[in-house]
């Protein structure tokens, strides 16, 4: 079977099985994730030889360290897997919930109630743990779903959607309502963006090639999660401890992911006190800083001159560009022009700029003296997240159960007709 019958057949058995999934009772779907969940114990074991198969011809193949980071499973992401399928488990069930309702002056009853939106197409990269944050989130939300991993976690994705298959089975759901395609290559990513007529979503959770290329391609809506350009402004006045450990957190704690700080924006009053704080603290966890000349002799020994490219770049390492800027005005600014609409902060004590910087700071997630690497469905009471959505339709964000439906409008009349 080559590519084309492949993922044809893939689509159109979704869409079967989308269809049997948008009437399943709740009970039915709980079950489902709560039995995953067992399952993710019995089978740590071979999850994880899977996953350390896919790790060893990653480093083989010469795989860079922050990718090898965002590949491997450990017993404790084993563990956030089985939290994140129980929590979605007990959140509320959106399918046929009433949003709003309200009667016209003809007596008619006008609501809006929540659906499925039908299939959905994944294709991510590296993080196998993304197989079953996205599928549990699409099943909980009625959809059904394609994955498409990446080359580098194929046995690893393979043997969880194995897992996922058999879960459903055993709560009398469809199996197919959520696939993994087993085949890598460009070519395959292409053949799913042409399914228009079984897909209704596509979602791309990767790189900025991988995301232009399916925005190209696709036929069908895309919702994009794009690259995470995170900016921190401390502000004049800030807590400058508080500061600093929100900065390290950002930068040090998980430099690979998407949420990682990459830019550091300090206001001229607090720099000469700062940034020498930052260049010894930071420094020794061995992040390099690209410095503008304002910041370069702040900053100490790690410090080098800073390059135009090294604003608006995503890193995925320890490395954060570093701006002096002269005041709120100037970080907006900044931001607004560098800023990928991913995450950005302000460390300050100024109610006014805080509640200044969340109006005007355009990202899905805007925060005051807080981490970036809060920008996650799981830190955000979702649960889980299916990606972060850098674009406004028809998400803004992390996406949970509730952003993988939709409404339609229902209408309850008693022989009303149109005049």
């Amino acid at each position: 079977m080559d590519h084309t019958e492949l993922l044809t057949t893939l689509g159109r058995d979704a869409k079967d099985a989308s269809r049997l999934l948008a009437k399943a009772s709740p009970a039915a779907k709980v079950k489902a994730l709560e039995t995953l969940a067992d399952l993710l114990r019995e089978r740590e074991g071979q999850i994880l030889a899977a996953n350390a198969a896919d790790v060893e011809a990653a480093r083989k193949a010469g795989l860079d360290a922050p990718r090898i980071d965002r590949l491997t499973l450990t017993p404790a992401i084993m563990e956030e897997m089985r939290s994140a399928c129980r929590h979605v488990a007990n959140l509320p069930d959106p399918v046929g919930a009433m949003q709003s309702q309200w009667v016209r002056p003809n007596g008619l009853l006008v609501g809006r109630m929540r659906i499925p939106l039908g299939v959905i197409a994944m294709i991510f990269e590296a993080r196998p743990n993304v197989t079953i944050d996205a599928a549990i989130l699409c099943l909980k939300a009625g959809n059904a779903v394609i994955l498409r991993g990446g080359r580098e976690a194929l046995q690893s994705n393979l043997a969880l959607a194995e897992l996922l298959q058999e879960a459903l089975a055993l709560a009398s759901l469809p199996p197919k309502a959520a696939q993994m395609v087993p085949v890598v290559g460009h070519e395959a990513v292409t053949q799913l963006c042409k399914l228009g007529e079984y897909i209704d979503v596509i979602i791309p959770r990767g790189g900025e090639q991988l995301v232009r290329a399916v925005s190209d391609a696709a036929v069908m809506p895309v919702l994009k999660h794009d690259k995470g350009v995170c900016h921190a402004f401390v502000d004049a006045g800030a807590d400058l401890d508080m500061a600093l450990d929100v900065v390290h957190n950002g930068k040090v704690q998980r430099p690979g992911v998407c949420n990682a700080l990459e830019c550091l924006l300090v206001h001229a009053d607090v720099a000469p006190a700062f940034l020498p704080m930052v260049g010894e603290r930071l420094g020794a966890a061995g992040v390099e800083f690209r410095a503008c000349p304002r910041s370069l002799p702040l900053l100490g020994q790690r410090a080098v001159p800073q390059h135009p490219e090294d604003l608006g770049m995503e890193f995925h390492d320890l490395i954060l560009a570093v701006q002096v800027v002269d005041g709120l005005d100037d970080a907006l600014t900044h931001i607004a022009r560098y800023g990928s609409n991913h995450t950005e902060i302000i460390c300050t004590r100024d109610h006014e700029h805080a509640m200044r910087f969340l109006r005007e700071a355009d990202a899905s997630m805007v925060a005051v003296n807080a981490s970036t690497r809060f920008n996650d469905g799981g830190q955000l009471g979702l649960g889980a997240e299916i990606g972060i959505s850098t674009s406004k339709l028809h998400a803004y964000g992390p996406m949970g159960v509730e952003e993988l439906t939709t409404t339609k409008f229902v209408v309850m009349g008693d022989g009303q007709v149109r005049t």
